[in-house]
């Protein structure tokens, strides 16, 4: 996980760290299940203070992209973008039919880079 944060920037340091953790998120950077660190532990590694992360990651929880599990800490949410959720799903129903028909991975993943083209 990379987070910046810059404090020259217009953009307020709360919505830095829910930009950035949102866009790895969707994006898959950060896998569903993956623990992220304390609100304490990564506001003290960008240098913020502690309720700016905890803002970012309430805002990211009410969105549906992170789950607090109580003590056992805070982690990526298997509830969030359900786009990606019925792309994933498609995805992997796609991975099976070309297992049953016999192709490669490399034949199957040249046909889905030729459909998206």
């Amino acid at each position: 996980m990379s987070i910046s944060y810059d404090s020259a920037s217009p953009v307020p340091p709360f919505e830095q760290v829910r930009s950035a953790l949102a866009t790895q998120i969707n994006d898959g950077t950060l896998a569903v299940g993956t623990k992220l660190p304390t609100v304490r532990a990564l506001a003290a590694e960008l240098g913020i203070a502690p309720n700016t992360v905890a803002r970012a990651y309430r805002e990211l929880e009410e969105a549906g992209l992170l789950e607090t599990r109580g003590r056992a800490g805070t982690f990526v949410g298997s509830t969030g973008d359900e786009t990606l959720a019925r792309a994933r799903t498609a995805a992997q129903e796609y991975a099976a039919i070309t297992r049953r028909l016999g192709l490669s991975a490399t034949q199957a993943l040249a046909i889905a880079e030729a459909a998206l083209r």
